[in-house]
């Protein structure tokens, strides 16, 4: 333990984590709901379709999904971790997409 560091950026992420009964991984798709209306991107972003980056957990082992907008032109900034293209929600901020869904 004596070579951990909480702030290296070199952290692999949570390889998968369960969102309304079902297995969300990097690379899946999944509907935007953020609950905070805390800002204008709350409001823009809400029904949004987008992909899972990565799934963190902090350090009070809340689960955050890094994620980027499938209809944003500049989203593969967001997949090289550049700021402004990657959005961060919870586990109850998302709803999973499978099968029909997917668009």
């Amino acid at each position: 333990m004596d070579d951990w560091d909480p702030f290296s950026q070199d952290h692999p992420g949570l390889p998968c984590t369960v969102a309304g009964g079902i297995e969300i991984k990097p690379g899946d798709r999944v509907r935007l709901r953020p609950l905070g209306r805390a800002d204008v991107f709350d409001l823009a972003l809400d029904g949004k379709t987008a992909t899972v980056i990565s799934i963190e957990q902090d350090f009070e082992d809340r689960i955050h999904l890094s994620v980027t907008v499938d209809d944003d032109p500049g989203n593969d900034f967001g997949r090289q971790g550049k700021p402004g293209h990657r959005f961060f929600f919870g586990i109850d901020e998302i709803e999973p997409l499978k099968g029909d869904d997917q668009p």
